[in-house]
C-alpha cells in the first residue's frame, strides 16, 4: 500500500490523540488563531527526534506569540511518550501518543519496520511512522506539509517561524493545490 499525499487547501485527516499529562488533543476542536502545527516524530527510540523536539519546546513561546498551536505526536504508547517528554524536559510542548498506523498513513507518513535496538540502546517498535510536519489553517485545511522517509534533514523550526511571519504578513496562499492533468 502506498503513502498518500495530502493536498494543500483541502481538509486534513482527523486527529484525536491522548496527551502526556492527561487530556486529549483533537485537531480543529479549538483551532489556534493563526495555524496549528502538527509535528509527527518517530518515537522514544529516535535520538534525532529528541533533539528536534527539544528545539521545538525551546521555541514554543515564539509559536505561541504568533497564534500557532503546537503538538508533537508519535505512535508510541503512553509510557514511551512520557519517557520522551521527560527526556526532552518538555515545559511547553504538548506530547501526544497512540497515533494509529492507519491514521499515520492517512496523513501521508511513511511507515518503517523495526531494525532492533537503536544507537542509544532503545528497541524500535515493530512498526512506527516516520517524521512529518504539517501546518493546518483554523478551517482544517492543509497550509504546509513535509514528510520524510528517514529521521534526517527535517524542516527547521526557526525557518518555519520565518515562513509563518511571511505568510501572515503577505496573506500568502497555500501552494501545491493543483491536482489536474499535467
Amino acid at each position: 500500500m502506498s503513502t498518500i499525499a495530502l493536498t494543500p487547501r483541502q481538509p486534513v485527516p482527523a486527529l484525536t490523540i491522548p496527551l502526556v499529562g492527561g487530556g486529549r488533543y483533537v485537531l480543529g476542536a479549538t483551532p489556534a488563531p493563526t495555524f496549528d502545527l502538527v509535528v509527527f516524530y518517530r518515537g522514544l527510540h529516535c535520538p534525532i527526534c529528541a533533539k528536534y523536539l527539544m528545539e521545538l519546546d525551546r521555541l514554543m513561546p515564539e509559536f505561541e506569540k504568533r497564534g500557532v498551536g503546537v503538538v508533537a505526536v508519535s505512535s508510541d504508547r503512553a509510557e514511551r511518550a512520557q519517557a520522551m517528554a521527560g527526556k526532552i524536559k518538555a515545559e511547553h510542548l504538548r506530547v501526544g501518543y497512540d497515533l494509529s498506523l492507519p491514521s499515520a498513513r492517512q496523513w501521508g507518513l511513511y511507515i518503517s519496520a523495526s531494525r532492533g535496538q537503536t544507537s542509544i540502546g532503545i528497541e524500535e517498535p515493530e512498526l512506527f511512522s516516520e517524521p512529518g510536519v504539517f501546518i493546518v489553517r483554523p478551517d482544517g485545511t492543509l497550509y504546509y506539509g513535509s514528510t520524510q522517509t528517514m529521521p534526517f534533514a527535517r524542516p527547521q523550526f526557526q525557518d518555519l517561524l520565518g515562513a509563518i511571519d511571511f505568510a501572515v504578513a503577505k496573506d500568502y496562499p497555500a501552494r501545491g493545490e493543483y491536482t489536474g492533468t499535467v
